[in-house]
């Protein structure tokens, strides 16, 4: 459904849906659904049910909350990146948007749902405030705990996960690279015997004057093609895996065994393939009904359905109410 939120019959529409579709999510800057006489204190006088969800990049208060943002300005706000990349090159991008999605949309969907058991047992609705950039505070899972211990920040390339062990990844002689994450001693035992270091093996995956350990095995790495490490490592189990590009992944054993891509039924014919949901369900697994519609699809029959007459329908559409 599509609404021109600035006209006033909008309002009376959104007010009559929340009475069946109690739950609201929005990402606008703060202060923009207040203007729409949309924010949460108009809202919840409606329905005092009401669950309503605002994602921003810095939150609803505090110096930054009206500041413009993306991904990598919540993670680089963060602390994270300060110990992440390379020494000599500093913060790495990822390919991904971390923030949005796993602080952001993940922290949402939690966020939500605890509230919806709240509501089941009083009946009362909440306003959740995430920012992205809170939630990648609180990815600071581990080494951030330590800061607060000793107060001591981190350096890039000197702890066990950012490089600063042997946990890293390598390159191999066609160019491409593989991943090795062996923390434990059964699996960096493995490891140091495939490459034939067992000497290594008293000093573990983070060793005494491991950059030039770390340039030996990269040495090793180079002497063959990631194929062919891939082979000799799935002989034993080392923590060990290739770097993957999408056409390996999607073709790959794995993602077929575990339905990771699915054909999902377009509305005017055909199908498409799309990324299957991540999560498995013993009873209730999710049903791929249809691959989505445009924007405004059932705007005439959700209106149908809240009583409004085609002719006002009509109207609505002429005078810009949606399109």
């Amino acid at each position: 459904m599509t609404l021109n939120l600035k006209d006033p019959r909008a309002i009376k529409i959104i007010h009559q849906l929340i009475a069946d579709y109690d739950i609201v999510i929005e990402q606008f800057r703060p202060g923009v659904m207040a203007k729409l006489n949309l924010d949460f204190e108009s809202l919840i006088k409606v329905n005092p049910a009401l669950i309503y969800c605002s994602i921003t990049g810095y939150g609803q208060t505090g110096p930054l909350r009206d500041r413009a943002g993306h991904d990598m300005n919540y993670i680089a706000r963060s602390g994270i990146m300060s110990y992440s990349g390379k020494k000599t090159t500093g913060p790495g991008l990822v390919g991904i948007q971390i923030a949005d999605i796993a602080s952001g949309s993940n922290n949402a969907v939690i966020g939500i749902l605890a509230a919806v058991v709240y509501r089941h047992n009083t009946g009362k609705g909440q306003f959740i405030d995430i920012s992205m950039t809170d939630g990648m505070m609180a990815f600071n899972a581990m080494y951030g705990a330590g800061f607060l211990v000793d107060g001591k920040d981190l350096e890039r390339e000197e702890t066990l996960l950012n490089g600063g062990s042997l946990y890293d990844y390598y390159e191999t002689k066609d160019r491409k690279h593989v991943s090795f994450g062996g923390l434990e001693p059964q699996f960096f035992t493995n490891f140091f015997n495939t490459i034939n270091r067992p000497d290594l093996i008293p000093g573990g995956v983070y060793p005494k004057g491991v950059e030039k350990i770390k340039q030996e095995i990269r040495e090793i790495f180079l002497t063959k093609t990631r194929d062919e490490w891939v082979e000799i490592f799935n002989r034993t189990d080392a923590c060990f895996e290739p770097v993957m590009t999408l056409t390996e992944v999607f073709r790959d054993a794995l993602a077929l065994e575990r339905e990771m891509l699915v054909e999902v039924p377009l509305r005017a014919g055909g199908k498409v393939k799309q990324i299957a949901n991540p999560i498995k369900f013993s009873v209730t697994p999710p049903e791929y009904h249809h691959a989505g519609v445009t924007a405004g699809t059932h705007t005439r029959e959700v209106l149908t359905g809240l009583g409004y007459p085609d002719e006002e329908i009509a109207n609505f559409e002429k005078t810009g109410l949606f399109m």
